[in-house]
């Protein structure tokens, strides 16, 4: 009787709650509409997306985040005309006052460091990790924006605290002010306009021209950012991941070559045998696999993971066991068949650890107790553990009176 696949056992349970599900409509309408009409192809205006409880940080907080080197920040003023653009990390006396206007402060990767942030980015996985980037926040006194622009990957403006006015156009003309440090269109036109309450969200596919203005203080804006591969920066590593497997045996040889009369010149035969040895790698499916994999969970360079003292395995085993075993905010797990990609690496897992690890990857969390006592599995969490990719959380008690 052949024994059946490992692969197909169960798979360790997820554990309900560790990350928001994602949602299933944008204000009245189903996501699946959305992508199919408005993803990519046109910008929407949703009113009362997130009720205003929902707004996932505060003032302080983003002080805090600008004062930090591991988190990038930027200020930008515009003061009298004059665009101005400082990047952080800042002291407490290096903000402006909060009654001066026209200045904004930006604050990228919030989801990375605030909990409820990384549970609102949670909130938009019914795009794929792939593809999903970050949250970045701004706030904004009165009058305070970064100029009309164009952004080159789709965007949810999600309006948090306070109002701003977006204005939108979908011009060609992508010429800049000269001289400025921030990418201004030197000619917007808006064709349209809305001033966003909390609550409020806006969808700009790529290449969209807009400018957002605070109306009023205490503007808080969140952007919830995806991206997509440039195919230029996929081809270095993908070329050195190729010449790591690639089996080109032998060198060239040129038995009975004729004198040469024109030392300088590159030998025709020797450029037709290097094109057909180098035609003869031919890149695959699986060569852009691992591009991807490596390139998409790469970590971004203010990214720190915190490293662990090792403990053993046996006390490894039991703390699991009592834990849920989740990914650390700043892990990006993604995988394709039996190949995985997290923080840059590529591995191969063993078949009996894949499906573990894909409910991993989708749920960003596991029930400790579902894993087995021992193995490569356990093995592998630990090290990912000590590294820092992922974190014990404490098993809740569903009979424990609140």
């Amino acid at each position: 009787m052949k024994p059946r696949s490992l692969d197909r056992r169960p798979a360790p349970r997820a554990t309900p709650g560790a990350v928001p599900a994602p949602l299933t409509h944008l204000g009245r309408l189903p996501v699946a509409r959305f992508m199919r009409d408005y993803w990519q192809r046109k910008p929407l205006l949703i009113r009362q997306a997130f009720s205003e409880g929902d707004a996932p940080l505060r003032w302080n907080e983003l002080a805090a985040l600008a004062q930090r080197d591991d988190v990038e920040s930027r200020l930008v003023s515009a003061a009298s005309g004059r665009w101005l653009l400082r990047h952080g990390p800042f002291t407490a006396r290096q903000l402006p006052a909060r009654s001066r206007p026209h200045w904004t402060l930006l604050v990228q990767g919030v989801d990375l460091h605030l909990p409820a942030a990384h549970a609102l980015l949670a909130r938009f996985r019914f795009v794929a990790d792939a593809r999903l980037d970050d949250l970045m926040a701004s706030y904004a006194t009165d009058g305070g924006g970064v100029g009309p622009h164009v952004d080159s990957y789709d965007v949810f403006l999600l309006q948090a605290q306070g109002r701003r006015r977006w204005r939108i156009s979908r011009q060609r003309d992508r010429a800049f002010v000269p001289g400025l440090p921030l990418k201004i269109l030197a000619d917007f036109r808006p064709t349209r306009e809305w001033v966003l309450e909390p609550g409020d969200m806006l969808y700009l596919p790529p290449g969209v021209a807009h400018e957002g203005v605070a109306v009023g203080g205490d503007c808080i804006t969140c952007s919830i950012g995806f991206r997509a591969p440039l195919w230029r920066e996929l081809l270095d590593p993908w070329l050195d991941a190729l010449a790591e497997r690639a089996e080109l045996r032998g060198q060239y040889a040129d038995p009975g070559a004729a004198v040469s009369r024109r030392p300088g010149r590159l030998p025709a035969a020797l450029v037709q045998a290097a094109a057909a040895a180098l035609g003869r790698v031919q890149p695959g499916r699986a060569d852009a696999v691992r591009a991807l994999l490596a390139h998409l969970t790469e970590p971004k360079a203010h990214v720190r993971f915190a490293a662990r003292r090792p403990r053993s395995a046996s006390a490894f085993r039991q703390r699991a066991a009592r834990a849920t075993l989740a990914l650390a905010p700043t892990t990006r797990l993604i995988y394709e068949g039996g190949l995985f990609g997290i923080n840059g690496e590529v591995v191969a897992p063993g078949p009996d650890e894949r499906s573990a690890l894909r409910t991993l990857a989708d749920t960003r969390a596991l029930a400790g107790a579902g894993l087995p006592q021992e193995g490569a599995l356990v093995q592998r969490l630990q090290q990912w553990y000590h590294a820092g990719w992922i974190d014990l959380l404490p098993e809740r008690n569903p009979n424990r009176r609140r």
